[in-house]
């Protein structure tokens, strides 16, 4: 054995119990009865978890990391012989295989009194009569499953020569953890709130720790240091999701989320600040109507999201798309304040109708957009103040029409009858007085 390491949340307990396991305890190296890690020559690496009953929902976090005197381990094979005092693990056994073998405990096949080490044993796979591996192969009471895949999970079994049952061992295949996906977002002025998923499912139970640190200006050569981490506390109805309380806005954060299943942990760090990431939620209530008298106009409006604070300075801007539904095209109106009237709607058809918001000074993005209401322009025609105003325009219409008639007719009976007087005016008097007779007129 080149290289072992065990290490738990206890106390070192029993470690004279462990003389095979446990050559380098004075040289720093922590055992206990409960877990254990175990290198082989010239084999790589499988991490194997054996939880007593002790144990309840703790997992202990194996790293792959430098151990003392310069001894390391990698993730692939495992071999875990146990002491017979310790009894049968109760629980199943986790293992990540990046060879192509795996190899169970001999252990599980100690759990009777009689049984010692030369005993030979027979493994079975649970339900299943074939035998899988008897006493000649050499390997004791070691289960060696050659080109394992997740196929082989399940429950062996290991019986006697006389047929009575040894022990049993439930094998559950998994991968290491891989760094988590992060991201974070602002919805308001005053909380980070961020959220993971893993990068890979490893099928091994898995749960997740997060912690912040706020960047602070640094002194000497240093450009910046980091505040005493803190837990970021995580939200009881969503699991995967962590909130800074009153965070600061001008100030930098550093997000650490680390994702831990039975055989090691992996962290992603991420640097967030709040100016950057706020994004709002959608506004809410949004009520699409038609405009009774205006076949091609549609009256929206909305509210504020309920998260954003209901502070006079902190103010929203909006962004109003709106579209017929025949049509995939989106319109884009920027409104000011909470409605808007749509002047260039399609008469008869319905149109589909979102908003979306974004800090009035520009910070972050815009937010999600809300969800789409529908609404359809108005098919009544018959607006009694349009119809007023167009009565009362044909009234003025008619007026003028007739006043501008009647003075033509005045106009133009005055030249026929302005006409006809100048046509008699030089013989008016001819015909009844005689020229001689007029006064004045010199006796001839």
């Amino acid at each position: 054995m080149s290289c072992f390491y065990c290490t738990v949340d206890r106390p070192v307990l029993n470690t004279h119990g462990l003389p095979f396991f446990c050559p380098r305890v004075h040289e720093g190296w922590r055992c206990s009865q409960w877990f254990c890690y175990v290198a082989q020559p010239g084999l790589e690496l499988a991490a194997i978890l054996l939880p007593q009953p002790r144990i309840t929902d703790e997992q202990q976090l194996f790293r792959a990391e430098q151990g003392p005197a310069g001894c390391s381990y990698s993730p692939g094979f495992c071999l875990l012989p146990l002491p017979p005092g310790l009894g049968p693990p109760r629980g199943p056994i986790w293992a990540a295989w990046q060879a192509s073998d795996a190899v169970l405990p001999r252990s599980e096949c100690w759990s009777l009194p009689h049984l010692t080490s030369r005993t030979p044993v027979y493994w079975f796979r649970d339900k299943e009569p074939t035998l899988l591996q008897g006493p000649d192969s050499g390997l004791g009471h070691e289960l060696v499953l050659a080109q394992a895949d997740f196929t082989d999970e399940g429950t062996y079994l290991c019986h006697t020569p006389d047929g009575q049952l040894g022990g049993t061992v439930t094998l559950k295949l998994g991968s290491p953890p891989e760094r988590p996906v992060v991201s974070c977002q602002a919805s308001d002025y005053e909380n980070i709130s961020c959220t993971w998923s893993p990068s890979q499912v490893s099928g091994l139970p898995t749960h997740y720790v997060a912690s912040y640190r706020k960047k602070l200006p640094g002194t000497g050569d240093q450009r910046v240091t980091l505040s005493t981490g803190q837990p970021c506390p995580q939200d009881l109805l969503r699991a995967a999701r962590c909130v800074i309380y009153w965070a600061e806005f001008w100030s930098q954060y550093r997000i650490n989320v680390t994702e831990v299943n039975p055989l090691g942990a992996s962290s992603r760090v991420l640097d967030v600040s709040l100016q950057h990431i706020l994004r709002p939620d959608p506004p809410e209530g949004l009520r699409v109507e038609s405009v009774p008298g205006y076949p091609r106009r549609l009256h929206a409006s909305w509210t504020y999201p309920s998260s954003w604070p209901q502070q006079p300075h902190f103010l929203l801007k909006f962004r109003l798309q709106y579209r017929p539904s025949q049509h995939p095209a989106w319109s884009t109106v920027e409104p000011i304040g909470l409605e808007e009237v749509i002047t260039d709607a399609v008469a008869g058809l319905p149109h589909a109708v979102r908003v979306s918001a974004r800090d009035f000074l520009d910070a972050g993005t815009w937010s999600a957009w809300s969800v789409e209401v529908w609404g359809t322009p108005s098919t009544d025609h018959r607006d009694p103040l349009e119809q007023m105003v167009v009565l009362v325009s044909l009234g003025i219409f008619s007026f003028l029409g007739l006043a501008a008639g009647a003075l033509a007719l005045g106009f133009w009976l005055r030249l026929r009858w302005g006409g006809k007087d100048a046509h008699q005016k030089p013989g008016f008097l001819a015909s009844m007085i005689p020229v001689d007779k007029l006064p004045g007129t010199p006796d001839l």
